[in-house]
């Protein structure tokens, strides 16, 4: 007779905002030891009939690692890479060759990655933290972006070496992938069958920053106006 556990089915919520699934138990705690699913990894069970964090799922309390328990020393494994969104349509292959092309990198809190006006030479990929970009003018620091488990940051020091347009600090402990402009140029010459869709991927979420920046843009201008018509 089956277990409870064994009989259910459940569909996981990937880093590219879309659900995986239906998987069964074994393939779930299979995903858990690839490190695809972390301790705060969303789960929909079948059986409990709602999404919950992998940690409040008894049955997976065996095999969870949390996110920064240890750091990344014994390899980056495909299913790692899939935590960072414009990796995830990767296949295993791919994942794993470009890996090689990548260093991991466990920062403490408080940690400034570069300063502004430092020489671009790398991008980084968060694996884990919170990372904020800011700017300090006569003392006051504005805060531009944030940087949560999936996102990227310093993207154009692949396309060229131009000094930093803000500071990156860690909010909170993090684990960081990064990528040199030296081993991009490595994986453009070595590898351009990976590097493209790799570079495509880096260009959609680009392009939707800047569509949403340009609305936020728009709304500043039309609340300007409003304003000034009062």
């Amino acid at each position: 007779m089956e277990s409870a556990g064994a009989a259910n089915i459940y569909f996981v919520w990937g880093v590219d905002d879309a659900p995986y699934g239906p998987i069964e138990l074994a393939t779930l705690i299979e995903w858990i030891r690839d490190e695809r699913v972390l301790s705060d990894t969303w789960i929909f069970s079948r059986n409990a009939g709602k999404w919950q964090m992998a940690c409040h799922l008894p049955e997976l309390s065996n095999y969870l690692v949390t996110t920064l328990a240890r750091p990344i020393e014994q390899g980056l494994k495909p299913g790692m890479l899939r935590r960072i969104k414009i990796l995830a349509e990767l296949k295993d292959a791919q994942l794993a060759h470009l890996a090689d092309f990548m260093e991991a990198q466990t920062i403490a809190e408080r940690t400034v990655i570069f300063n502004q006006g430092d020489s671009s030479d790398a991008m980084y990929l968060v694996m884990s933290g919170e990372l904020r970009a800011r700017v300090i003018n006569s003392g006051r620091e504005t805060i531009l972006a944030t940087f949560g488990p999936g996102e990227f940051f310093g993207d154009m020091a692949l396309f060229d070496h131009g000094p930093r347009s803000a500071d990156v600090v860690a909010n909170v402990d993090s684990q960081l992938l990064k990528i040199s402009s030296a081993s991009f140029e490595r994986l453009t010459r070595e590898a351009p069958a990976l590097a493209t869709p790799f570079l495509q991927a880096t260009a959609r979420t680009l392009a939707a920053r800047i569509r949403n920046d340009n609305k936020k843009l728009a709304r500043v201008s039309q609340q300007y106006t409003d304003a000034k018509e009062l």
